[in-house]
């Protein structure tokens, strides 16, 4: 007998936390979003309504235009979606009351775009130059080119160091085509060391 008498209690809290689930889940499907809205006659009323009720998850939509106010039912109803439309189809002077969106999500912060990092270079060619002039005008035509930064001659070692941004391949071509001189690359490098160190190989050279 007295293991009948305390079922009673277990089942009534059984009982209790089962309507307390159901009142949570009640609670999720009356899921609400207000909107502050300008709305100057029905018309206005009815172009709102008719944006609002043909987003997905939206169940209802209720006007309440004295108080210019938008309650927007639905359970799977997005707060910003239904914010963004009206903005978009109906008025910019739309607010949303509640619930109240975190900042990032109003705005999400474009990532800056990495800026692509340029890569000097540094390359020594081989080209013929048979007196000053004719290396002159191979320093002279060379630096016009697009990327260039330094151009460093040499008549006696025929050879031709070029520093700056640019793709080694496509100013070999560069120079044939203007030149019409034979091109070829003895080395490259990335950076301000080989230059600077090639550089003063070339001085005790001369």
């Amino acid at each position: 007998m007295g293991k009948g008498k305390n079922k009673q209690p277990v089942e009534k809290e059984e009982m209790k936390s089962e309507e307390k689930k159901e009142e949570k889940n009640t609670g999720n499907s009356n899921k609400e979003i207000v909107l502050k809205v300008f709305m100057h006659c029905e018309g206005c009323c009815q172009k709102v309504s008719r944006c609002l009720k043909r987003l997905d998850g939206v169940e209802d939509v209720v006007i309440d235009s004295a108080n210019r106010k938008v309650v927007v039912k639905g359970k799977n109803a997005d707060p910003l979606k239904a914010l963004q439309t009206l903005q978009k189809k109906y008025s910019r002077n739309v607010e949303l009351i509640s619930p109240k969106l975190k900042p990032e999500d109003k705005n999400k912060k474009k990532e800056p775009e990495k800026k692509q990092e340029v890569q000097v270079k540094v390359v020594v060619l081989k080209m013929y130059m048979h007196c000053e002039g004719c290396a002159n005008d191979i320093k002279k035509c060379i630096e016009r080119m697009k990327g260039i930064l330094n151009v460093e001659t040499n008549k006696e070692t025929s050879r031709v160091i070029v520093k700056g941004a640019f793709d080694p391949p496509k100013l070999v071509e560069s120079i044939k085509k203007r030149l019409r001189k034979h091109v070829e690359i003895v080395k490259q490098e990335q950076g301000d060391f080989f230059f600077e160190l090639y550089h003063i190989l070339m001085e005790f050279s001369e």
